[in-house]
C-alpha cells in the first residue's frame, strides 16, 4: 500500500514540478515581451492558465499512475513511453513559445505534441480505458492550445 501512494505521489510530482520549472523559466517572457503580442480574440485571460495546466498536470499523473500499477506487459511499457515523450514535449513547448519566442517552431512542436498525445490516447486505452478517458480533457486544452498557438503565429 505505501509503495502504491509513493508512485501516485510521484506520477503527480513529476508533471507538475515541470509545470513549475517552465513556469518559472518563463516568467519574465510573459511580463515583457508576450503582453507585447497581438493577441486572438479567444484568449482567456492570463489567470486561467495556471488552474487549468494545475488539474491537467494532476489529471495526467493519476492517469499514468493507472497505467504504472498495470500489469507489466508490452503495451504497459510503450504506453509508459509515450507518456514520457509527450511530457518531454509538453515542457518543450513553454521554453519555444516563451523563453525563445519562436511562434512558427512552438506551432510545429505543438501538433506534434497533439498527435503523440492522440497515440498516447489509443496506447493507455489499450493498458486500462480509465487513464485514456482521464486525458481527454487534456487533449481538448491541447487543441485548444494550438489553436491559440497558431492565433499568434498568424497574428505577430
Amino acid at each position: 500500500m505505501f509503495t502504491k501512494f509513493i508512485k501516485l505521489f510521484v506520477s503527480i510530482l513529476v508533471p507538475l514540478a515541470l509545470g513549475f520549472v517552465a513556469g518559472m523559466y518563463t516568467s519574465d517572457a510573459v511580463q515583457g515581451w508576450y503582453d507585447s503580442l497581438n493577441r486572438p480574440s479567444f484568449n482567456p485571460p492570463d489567470w486561467v492558465f495556471g488552474p487549468v495546466w494545475t488539474m491537467l498536470y494532476i489529471t495526467m499523473g493519476v492517469s499514468f499512475f493507472i497505467i504504472w500499477n498495470a500489469t507489466p506487459t508490452r503495451e504497459r511499457t510503450i504506453a509508459i513511453i509515450v507518456y514520457l515523450l509527450q511530457l518531454v514535449l509538453n515542457f518543450a513547448w513553454t521554453f519555444l513559445f516563451f523563453y525563445y519566442q519562436q511562434l512558427g517552431w512552438a506551432l510545429v512542436e505543438i501538433a506534434f505534441l497533439w498527435l503523440v498525445i492522440v497515440f498516447m490516447l489509443f496506447r493507455f486505452y489499450k493498458v486500462k480505458m480509465m487513464a485514456a478517458w482521464l486525458n481527454v480533457p487534456y487533449l481538448l486544452w491541447v487543441s485548444f492550445a494550438t489553436a491559440l498557438t497558431a492565433g499568434y503565429y498568424f497574428l505577430n
